[in-house]
């Protein structure tokens, strides 16, 4: 087989330093932000992940590929990563219920993937230097080619990338007879979401990134939802202009990530690119409104401004993160409209956070409840 064949590799970082490792075996060049994930589980999940689209992912578990895929086991249609970076790639794998090997799924994408690299001194140096540009190929005597082709890439900072994973055309999701009718703004909406709402009694359509308010509320929802996604949030100005009149009407709202930070700049809230980031399936986090913690799974380069948001009049926050004390959630008072920094759907992860779609519904109830 192909990957038997284990050509030299490297990762070259914007600021010059290279790593070596070993194509696993699908020759090429891929670009983006290279960042780590800290799970020890859920590769493939990750892999789909929308919210991880133009990245290069360096994985800190030493095994990737072990237990093959599963196509009941993904976030999204198709691999987001822009490519891989591991320690040991698993081309065997032993698992009753998967549907073949991580290579084979790979050469379908035609995903760059790179092994045999030292990833503990990789993750150290990003943890260090921060997350930047990178480029990973099989092309190793072109350096200089390399560079400057790293030099083209883009920033994340400043990028819009819901346009590049969202749907195109609305769509339908669960029982249309079921209790309660959402409006949900995809900007990288991962299944799982769709999923724990349908469970919890919501008939879902799903928009695309650039929908109008007008658009959602032709509908007739009951609630609204603004998902997850990649990017830099600021340049989302159609996404804020739909939180900013569901927030004017004050009607039921819950976001989740690049969802929860749009609904920040909605409210006059900045963000900011983080050093790093926060990705992978075991960051802990304070609510300050029960006093409990929770072990939760998040994936965000971009944090809304902490002191803007203690200072904000109409602004509560409800969740911190006990890392570094960023703002993890937030609601606004007097409304039922709250979002989170995490994933609560965590797939793969904990589920201590499951409680928020709860949350969400009971806004729905409280809502329909006074109309009536």
């Amino acid at each position: 087989m192909a990957y038997q064949e284990r050509k030299k590799a490297l990762i070259l970082l914007a600021d010059g330093t290279i790593f070596y490792g070993k194509s696993v075996g699908i020759e090429g060049t891929a670009t983006g932000e290279i960042c780590f994930n800290t799970g020890m589980t859920g590769y493939q999940e990750v892999f789909t992940d929308p919210s991880y689209f133009g990245q290069l992912m360096v994985t800190t578990n030493a095994h990737i590929g072990n237990y093959g895929v599963n196509k009941e086991e993904v976030e999204s249609e198709g691999i987001k990563i822009a490519g891989l970076v591991c320690r040991n790639f698993s081309f065997p794998h032993s698992r009753v219920d998967s549907d073949g090997n991580l290579f084979d799924w790979f050469e379908k994408h035609n995903l760059v993937a790179i092994s045999d690299v030292d990833t503990r001194a990789l993750v150290s140096y990003i943890r260090d230097n921060g997350a930047m540009n990178a480029i990973i190929s099989t092309e190793v005597g072109n350096i200089d080619t390399l560079k400057k082709q790293l030099d083209e890439v883009p920033s994340m900072e400043g990028l819009e990338l819901a346009s590049k994973v969202s749907t195109k055309e609305p769509y339908f999701v669960g029982d249309e007879n079921a209790p309660y009718r959402v409006a949900a703004l995809d900007i990288g909406i991962k299944k799982n979401i769709l999923r724990n709402l349908v469970k919890r009694g919501a008939y879902v359509k799903v928009f695309p990134y650039n929908a109008s308010f007008e658009e959602l509320e032709a509908f007739n929802p009951d609630g609204y939802f603004i998902s997850n996604g990649p990017g830099d949030p600021e340049p989302l100005t159609d996404a804020q202009n739909v939180a900013k009149e569901i927030i004017k009407r004050d009607l039921p709202l819950f976001g989740i990530c690049l969802g929860h930070q749009v609904i920040a700049l909605a409210n006059g809230i900045s963000t900011y690119k983080m050093h790093n980031g926060h990705r992978g399936i075991n960051h802990p986090v304070i609510n300050l409104i029960t006093g409990k913690g929770e072990i939760t799974s998040q994936n965000h380069g971009f944090a809304i401004n902490r002191e803007e948001t203690e200072t904000h009049p109409d602004i509560e926050i409800t969740h911190e993160h006990l890392n570094d004390h960023t703002v993890a959630g937030i609601r606004i008072k007097g409304k039922n409209i709250f979002s989170v920094q995490y994933h609560p759907e965590a797939s793969p992860g904990p589920h201590d956070a499951e409680y928020l779609f709860d949350e969400f519904i009971e806004n729905i109830k409280k809502q329909k409840t006074a109309v009536i």
